[in-house]
C-alpha cells in the first residue's frame, strides 16, 4: 500500500474489507464494504444455524440498503430520523445478542496475552468496533453499499494475464496498472479514454478531475 503511494496521500473516503492495515491511515475516512460482511455473515448462517443473530444482521444490512435506494430514487440525500434511530437501535441489539451467544472463552490464569477469539466472535467485535464505518453508506449518500466496482477494476489485470500471459517484467506490470487506473478514473469522471490519454501525454494528466 505504501509503494502504490495512494493511501498515504489520500484524504477522502476509502471503502475496504476491514483489513487491519487500512486502519493505519488516520487521515482517511473509512467505510467498510458491506458485500464482504454479507459473505461472512452468510457463511456463519449456513454453517452455524444456531447463530440467529447472523441472519438477522443480514436482513438489517439489506434493509438499510433498500431504504437508502428508495430515498435516492426520490431525490433525497439523507434518511429520516426515524430510520437512523431504528437502524442504530437494531444494530446495537444484534451486537448484544451476538455477544451473549458468543462469550469470550475462559482461559487459565497462567496464560498471558489476549484471549483467543474464533472467527465468529472476531466478526462480532469488528461489527461492534466499526459501527460508524459499516453504516457510513446510509449517512453519506456518496458512499456506496460495497466496493464491488473497485474489485471489477482489478479483475482486468487477471483477464489480461489469462489472455496474453504474464508480464515479462515487474516494471511492465506497474505501467499497465497505472494506465488502467488512469483510464478507469477518467471513465468514472465521464471523460473519453482516448482524450484522457491524449491530455496525459500532452502534460495535462489532471484533466480528468476537471
Amino acid at each position: 500500500m505504501e509503494q502504490c503511494g495512494v493511501l498515504p496521500e489520500f484524504k477522502g473516503i476509502a471503502m475496504h474489507d476491514c483489513w487491519a492495515s487500512y486502519w493505519n491511515y488516520p487521515d482517511i475516512q473509512h467505510a467498510v464494504c458491506c458485500a464482504h460482511l454479507l459473505r461472512e455473515l452468510t457463511g456463519i448462517d449456513e454453517n452455524h444455524p444456531e447463530q440467529k443473530w447472523a441472519s438477522a444482521f443480514i436482513d438489517l444490512l439489506l434493509e438499510m440498503k433498500k431504504v437508502k435506494d428508495k430515498a435516492v430514487e426520490k431525490g433525497k440525500d439523507f434518511l429520516s430520523y426515524y430510520h437512523y434511530h431504528k437502524f442504530a437501535k437494531k444494530y446495537d441489539e444484534l451486537i448484544e445478542q451476538a455477544r451473549k451467544e458468543n462469550p469470550l472463552p475462559e482461559t487459565a490464569e497462567k496464560k498471558r496475552g489476549r484471549k483467543k477469539k474464533g472467527k465468529i466472535l472476531a466478526l462480532v467485535e469488528r461489527l461492534a468496533n466499526y459501527k460508524v464505518p459499516v453504516c457510513l453508506f446510509i449517512h453519506n449518500f456518496n458512499v456506496p453499499f460495497d466496493n464491488n466496482q473497485a474489485e471489477r477494476d482489478l479483475r482486468m489485470i487477471k483477464v489480461k494475464t489469462k489472455v496474453s500471459g504474464c508480464f515479462r517484467t515487474e516494471e511492465g506490470a506497474r505501467d499497465y496498472r497505472k494506465i488502467m487506473s488512469y483510464v478507469g478514473t477518467a471513465h468514472k469522471q465521464g471523460h473519453n479514454a482516448y482524450q484522457a490519454i491524449k491530455n496525459a501525454i500532452s502534460g495535462h494528466p489532471d484533466f480528468i478531475f476537471e
